[in-house]
């Protein structure tokens, strides 16, 4: 008769048995892992590539001349390593395409002073030089408005409340260490209630148009706020003004401060004394079919006996405007050309078709990544929501069912990287447990790389969501931030410089291994079930004691701590959060 002690043993060496078992049969190519590896550390071309992307090009806004650009620079450098049927795939419909050529804001009086500035997106320009005395305008809530109606007009409105600015006691950069990357690796249950930053964000967004059209009708000569966070020191946070969709762009001219050029202007306007400020700054807008329509970049490794079968990897191509799109994402987007480059450069013949996509439209909602999900894999009803009208049902669950198309079947997985330049320290499982086993196995080869963690968490914010949500196993990989949300996300900060070779060498040569393994594997990846159909919300009501709105010009810019398990959805113009 076993004792209580004895069983615990047989029960723990037999789960132990079991867990290797599973590990066991799946197959690792060691051999062409340190090809890989061998390619990818000694004859990397991947800051080769980021110099053309974020040097030549630039910063890459959706509906701009540069994402143009980066589609076709992408799409031949694709082909050129060797990589068949690249081309670019077209979706609709967009909206306005914008762009800037310059800001000037200089402080005229009481003193002259250029300051740090930059054009919110999707903002007018000042067609031409400008001058206009500064009125501080704090507005938490449509019970402020009254109490500036009529005293506006021609005036440059200083918006938000005072922020604290602070020396930098915590490091800029870090990396995960072992507790950060056990508190990774512990699930946590997600509530049932909704997460109240989504409503908070809705509000947000319903007060910041009628915001924006109060100022429209006041005849305000432009508003500007400051630059998120406390860090400073040049650093300036920059997203959009209000929307990109035809008819909804604003008409009043946004900028963003670099926080300690406005806290100088408060403070000498607190002090009762006039500040006049010279502006001048050149946007563009282009409107047609040219800007309604905007395209992903696809290219393929054609497959051997399984080549009808197709695995995928992409990142997004997109950037806003201020800096040159270097980690948020064109970290993601090299690393992936590098990856099918080493793949190519080795001559390997995979045996399912390997597809990469760069994708377009990121930063307004995903919507490049599921425009595609949607023509090829499934989508969901039109939403009756007229905001939503004409965007994407793929990750819109109160629409309606979803529906896959035969070519959903083909797909085996997809893997995405959207989180900087840091390296990759493992994978987010999106509560896939059939997958860990494939994962420990394949991980093993890159332990002396720092990658060892699995969790079953859920992660959002990237574009592995469009083809998570219709039932394709897609997957994001856990990354040291580095300075990711502290310098470089969405700031003027963005730009090559702030690239880390060596994450990124080691993080291709992962993913170049990942993906030709999931291509060579004999299944089809384990698929969790899509999931349900939810019921509408409720109508929604203003909330007395919501948040208040205390940087109203910038309430298009809810924080995204990554990773976790809920957190508000990507600026968008949309008011109402994405399921």
């Amino acid at each position: 008769m076993l004792t209580v002690k004895r069983l615990i043993t047989f029960f723990a060496v037999f789960s132990l048995a079991a867990a290797l078992h599973c590990s066991a049969q799946e197959k690792v190519d060691l051999e062409t892992i340190s090809k890989i590896r061998y390619e990818g550390f000694h004859n990397s071309k991947i800051m080769e590539i980021a110099s053309g992307l974020m040097d030549q090009i630039g910063p890459r806004l959706t509906g701009s001349p540069n994402m143009k650009k980066a589609n076709e620079w992408t799409r031949d450098k694709l082909k050129d390593f060797g990589l068949v049927n690249s081309h670019l795939e077209p979706w609709e419909p967009f909206g306005r395409g914008w762009s800037n050529d310059y800001v000037n804001v200089r402080m005229v009086s009481p003193d002259i002073a250029t300051l740090i500035a930059y054009s919110k997106a999707w903002a007018p320009g000042t067609e031409g030089s400008i001058r206009g005395h500064v009125v501080r305008v704090n507005i938490r809530g449509p019970q402020d408005l009254a109490k500036y109606k009529g005293k506006l007009a021609g005036k440059i409105a200083l918006v938000g409340d005072d922020p604290e600015v602070k020396p930098s006691v915590e490091p800029l950069s870090e990396r995960l260490n072992e507790k950060m990357l056990a508190d990774i690796e512990h699930y946590q249950i997600p509530s049932e209630r909704v997460n109240p930053a989504f409503r908070e964000f809705a509000q947000r967004a319903r007060f910041l148009r009628q915001l924006n059209k109060f100022f429209e009708e006041e005849k305000v000569l432009a508003v500007i706020d400051h630059s998120r966070g406390a860090i400073g020191g040049g650093t300036v946070f920059v997203q959009q003004a209000g929307s990109y969709k035809v008819g909804q762009t604003v008409a009043t001219p946004q900028i963003t401060l670099a926080t300690e050029h406005w806290t100088r202007i408060a403070r000498i306007l607190s002090a009762k004394k006039d500040v006049e400020l010279e502006l001048n700054v050149k946007n563009n807008f282009y409107d047609g079919p040219d800007s309604m329509t905007q395209n992903d970049t696809i290219a393929e490794i054609p497959g051997t006996d399984k080549k009808d079968e197709v695995v995928m990897l992409g990142a997004h191509l997109d950037s806003w405007h201020t800096g040159t799109g270097a980690t948020d994402n064109g970290a993601g987007s090299i690393v992936m050309m590098e990856a099918v480059r080493i793949l190519k450069a080795l001559d390997l013949k995979p045996r399912r078709t390997i597809r990469i996509g760069l994708w377009s439209g990121e930063e307004q909602g995903l919507l490049g990544s599921e425009w595609y999900v949607q023509h090829h894999f499934g989508s969901r009803p039109e939403s009756k929501d007229p905001e939503r009208k004409g965007d994407p049902s793929v990750r819109n669950r109160v629409n309606g069912p979803m529906t896959t198309k035969p070519e959903q079947q083909k797909v085996s997985v997809y893997f995405n990287v959207d989180n900087g330049s840091g390296k990759i320290r493992g994978v987010f499982m999106q509560e896939n447990a059939a997958v860990q086993p494939i994962f420990e196995a394949w991980m093993k080869p890159f332990h002396d790389l720092g990658m060892d963690t699995l969790t079953m968490r859920n992660t959002g914010g990237t574009d592995h969501l469009s083809f998570d949500a219709t039932g394709i196993p897609g997957f994001q990989f856990i990354q040291d931030p580095l300075e990711y949300d502290t310098r470089t996300h969405h700031s003027n900060m963005d730009v090559y410089d702030r690239l880390q070779p060596e994450d990124l060498k080691q993080m291709a040569v992962i993913v170049a291994s990942f993906v030709y393994m999931a291509a060579q594997r004999d299944q089809m990846f384990p698929r969790k079930p899509i999931e349900k159909e939810l019921p509408p919300p409720p109508p929604a009501e203003e909330d007395e004691n919501a948040s208040p709105v205390t940087n109203p010009a910038a309430a298009d810019r809810p924080q995204q701590p990554r990773p976790a398990e809920q957190r508000p959805p990507q600026a968008q113009p949309s008011p109402t959060p994405r399921p």
